[in-house]
């Protein structure tokens, strides 16, 4: 008791307030420790089995847990199990919340909570009634686990998730004023479908040209495995045998080949809707717009200083041609006055050159001795005085002047000579240049003609008239097709064809009656052998040689030719007897002969074509 301080200080105390009087609260019961009572009270489990539990699962796990749904059984006992089909799985194993965000393990767990809690065992243990067979609804969350806990089972249930919302925003003014908050939730939504797992975002007013671009490129070109084999109205299993079983596969492929249609359509008509009411895409468009403005205005504006750089360019050159012109117009002149002034004096000097010459010679009596020499010299002193040269005049008159009349007459004559040599000299060869000229090219450059060359010349120039495109050559190539052997070229025909028109068809004519002779001399003997009496009936030379040697060799006539080509169009090739009735129209013709020149006119025809063509090939390969 000594060890206690007895002389204790008092202590002051001082209310400040009063507290307020209590009042009454309601607060619910949640988290995991009312949980865990809850299961011990309902489910018959002891505390320690509870903390044993708990104890196996970590932090982690625990706030999974919590998003877990709370224990319904009344949406269990409501459930069918022969419409299983039509069950939310996600909800029957309580992973509402998490749906397809659900991992393969939170899976397995609520499954295991399930089975623990709703086994027909543990149920009937704690005294409820249990239904036989699968008729129970705990069949039902065996399916549930059954789908989602198969990878391509749960694939085929989340793409016809009944959670999912389909809905598409439409165009209208909402949707434009508000675009990113109408459209981000949908695209977010729609991007689990992406096989690829990057997928672009929408972006704000603020994105690029270049990540707009690529979000719609994506949302376009989207490949979705969304499939809907969930939906089968029947199972392929169910078949009872293969012929049932391939039709079943057979209706349950073209059901769900018809909603991937409709899917793909419905992800268009997304992007569509979004592309239309995107107000990046108008402020894109008006960025291109006033940029290719810009750059056309810019354009318009180098091409009008190139314009004005080019004007005054050329005023330039203008001014200076204009300056050079009048330099040379000077030059000119004065070169053209100086010109003048030597044609002057020249001229000039060439009078009084001639006159000297015309004196020396009168100052001589012309060198005659009668009236006839001097008018024939008085000639020639007018010829030399008007054709020598000024240098030749001037040699001349010095040497006249040099020595007495007889060495003047020798001198004289002597140019006489000389001139009149070279004037017969110049004659000589004007003329021999004119035979040149007229005589068209020498015999030494001319190509010798055969005459089935020229017979085939005539032919090819009737056959191709004037305006035939290439006329020449497409006949240079008639003949060497005809001719064996002909090099005759285009030049050569022309220069053949100009001979025979410029000689008046004489040629021509030659060619027809050595053709002509030729035919006669051939058919001679079979006339001497046919010698008849003459006929009373007046009938031409081609008719006889038809009846009595069954054709005519002659060549045909412009009017048997016309006769020809209008019994042709007369009588078609369907017509029965044909070229009988041909020939009955051609009374110096059978029917052999028709048949004959229908041919080579066939023919020519064809050969024309091939001669066009080759002409046509020709030109090309230059």
């Amino acid at each position: 008791m000594d060890l206690i301080e007895t002389d204790i200080q008092p202590v002051e105390t001082t209310v400040c307030g009063s507290l307020s009087p209590l009042i009454s609260l309601d607060f619910e019961p949640v988290g995991r420790w009312f949980e865990a009572h809850h299961h011990r009270a309902y489910s018959l489990h002891s505390q320690s089995h509870h903390s044993l539990d708990s104890s196996s699962t970590d932090s982690d796990e625990a706030e999974e847990e919590d998003q877990f749904d709370e224990e319904d059984e009344s949406l269990l006992l409501r459930l069918d199990p022969k419409e299983w089909k039509k069950q939310d799985h996600y909800a029957v194993l309580g992973l509402s919340k998490l749906r397809y965000r659900s991992s393969d393990d939170q899976i397995k767990r609520a499954y295991k909570q399930k089975v623990l809690t709703h086994h027909p065992d543990k149920r009937k243990a704690r005294g409820k009634a249990v239904k036989e067979g699968d008729d129970d609804y705990f069949t039902c969350i065996t399916k549930a686990y059954e789908i989602l806990g198969n990878k391509q089972k749960r694939m085929s249930f989340d793409s016809v998730d009944p959670e999912f919302d389909d809905d598409i925003p439409s165009v209208n003014q909402n949707s434009r004023d508000n675009f990113f908050a109408v459209f981000r939730p949908v695209f977010e939504r729609n991007a689990r479908w992406s096989t690829k797992k990057r997928v672009p975002k929408l972006g704000d007013e603020n994105t690029s040209f270049d990540e707009v671009n690529n979000f719609y490129s994506f949302w376009y070109e989207f490949d979705s495995w969304r499939e809907f084999s969930y939906m089968d109205e029947e199972e392929k299993e169910k078949g009872e045998n293969r012929e049932e079983r391939r039709w079943i596969e057979k209706q349950n492929k073209a059901a769900r080949q018809k909603l991937k249609k409709e899917e793909v359509a419905r992800l268009r008509q997304l992007v569509d809707n979004a592309y239309a009411c995107d107000p990046r895409i108008q402020k894109f468009r008006d960025e291109e717009k006033e940029r290719r403005s810009a750059a056309k205005k810019a354009k318009q504006e180098i091409a009008k200083q190139r314009a004005l750089e080019e004007e005054e360019r050329l005023r330039q050159i203008e001014n200076e041609a204009k300056q050079k012109k009048a330099l040379e117009d000077e030059i000119a002149r004065t070169q053209a006055a100086i010109a003048k002034k030597e044609k002057d004096a020249f001229k000039k000097q060439l009078k009084k050159e001639r006159k000297q010459f015309r004196t020396s010679v009168k100052d001589f009596d012309y060198f005659a001795t009668n009236d006839e020499e001097r008018v024939a010299v008085l000639q020639d002193v007018d010829r030399l005085a008007e054709l020598l040269s000024l240098v030749d005049l001037q040699t001349l008159n010095q040497n006249l002047s040099q020595g007495d009349k007889e060495l003047a007459k020798a001198v004289f004559m002597r140019k006489v000579k000389d001139f009149n040599d070279q004037m017969e000299e110049e004659k000589k060869k004007q003329l021999e240049l004119t035979q040149q000229k007229s005589g068209g090219i020498t015999t030494s450059t001319k190509k010798i003609w055969t005459e089935t060359e020229t017979q085939t010349l005539i032919k090819g120039v009737n056959l191709f008239p004037a305006g035939t495109q290439d006329r020449w050559e497409v006949i240079a190539n008639f003949i060497g097709q005809h001719v064996a052997g002909s090099d005759k070229n285009a030049k050569d025909v022309l220069s053949k064809a100009k001979e025979l028109q410029k000689n008046d068809m004489r040629l021509k004519d030659d060619v027809k009656q050595n053709a002509f002779a030729k035919f006669e001399q051939s058919h001679k003997a079979a006339k001497s052998g046919h010698m008849e009496r003459p006929s009373e009936r007046l009938e031409s030379v081609g008719e006889q040689q038809v009846r009595e040697v069954g054709t005519n060799q002659a060549p045909w006539t412009a009017d048997e030719q016309k006769l020809l080509e209008q019994a042709l169009k007369s009588y078609p090739a369907s017509e029965a007897d044909r070229w009988d009735k041909i020939a009955s129209g051609i009374p110096s013709r059978s029917k052999k002969d028709c048949m004959k020149r229908y041919k080579e006119l066939c023919e020519l025809v064809k050969a024309k074509k091939q001669a066009q063509t080759a002409v046509a090939e020709n030109k090309k390969k230059l």
